[in-house]
């Protein structure tokens, strides 16, 4: 059987998956590998452009989710915005996606890493973790139209009072900024607009997690629960 997977290339990669599967399966028993045969992993454009930001995968699911959920908003009328930008990966990613478009995309960061986690928040993050640079964000946007907001969340996103979005990428990790932007793009998204939650799936945020649902308990659209850890919810 072994002899018979080695001979043919196109099983190759399965013969690979079943050594990693048992392997994996004795040092990391509570981790589900995916399957081997997904198309995206063959996507040259997107790791290529990934590895300008990351030089691993793991969050290349979640980052070719984004990717993909951004057509879904091509016809809805509205700027676009990122709450906790880091280096800028995720927004770099929405702004290429619409390029030569009337749309501006908002980025807000403090740049100065998390502030001090809440018993909410769970025993993982601390102070000052997730440090970006303004400069290199800047930079990194200038292309496009952008504009970046540097300060505590809760308290600058008073600056697009008067704009409305088609798509919003929520990625604070912590209960009060998640909930605090949850709230604001929420009533400031249009109908048939996206709100993708970076952390609703992640153990290492309780905090995000529990923001979200409280926001939505309220509402009536659901909050889609996708494997990669990400909460989507689109306006209604």
């Amino acid at each position: 059987m072994a002899r018979d997977w080695v001979r043919h290339p196109e099983r190759r990669d399965e013969l690979g998956f079943e050594v990693i599967r048992r392997l994996g399966g004795r040092l990391t028993p509570r981790y589900r590998l995916s399957a081997y045969d997904r198309a995206w992993l063959d996507d040259e454009d997107f790791f290529t452009a990934l590895r300008r930001f990351e030089a691993h995968d793991l969050l290349a699911e979640r980052r070719y989710a984004l990717r993909s959920l951004l057509g879904l908003v091509d016809h809805v009328p509205g700027d676009t915005a990122e709450c906790g930008v880091f280096h800028g990966c995720s927004s770099w990613f929405i702004c290429e996606h619409f390029a030569g478009t009337a749309r501006t995309h908002h980025a807000f960061d403090g740049f100065e890493g998390l502030p001090a986690p809440t018993a909410r928040d769970g025993a993982y993050w601390r102070p000052g973790d997730l440090v970006g640079s303004e400069a290199e964000v800047r930079r990194l946007l200038e292309p496009f139209r952008a504009e970046v907001h540097r300060g505590w969340i809760p308290e600058v996103l008073s600056a697009v009072e008067d704009r409305r979005f088609a798509f919003v990428h929520i990625d604070v990790d912590l209960y009060e900024p998640t909930r605090s932007s949850l709230e604001f793009f929420y009533h400031h998204t249009v109908p048939g607009g996206l709100i993708v939650c970076d952390d609703y799936g992640s153990t290492l945020c309780p905090g995000a997690t529990a923001a979200i649902d409280e926001v939505m308990a309220e509402r009536s659209e659901p909050v889609i629960h996708l494997p990669s850890g990400q909460g989507v919810i689109q306006k209604q």
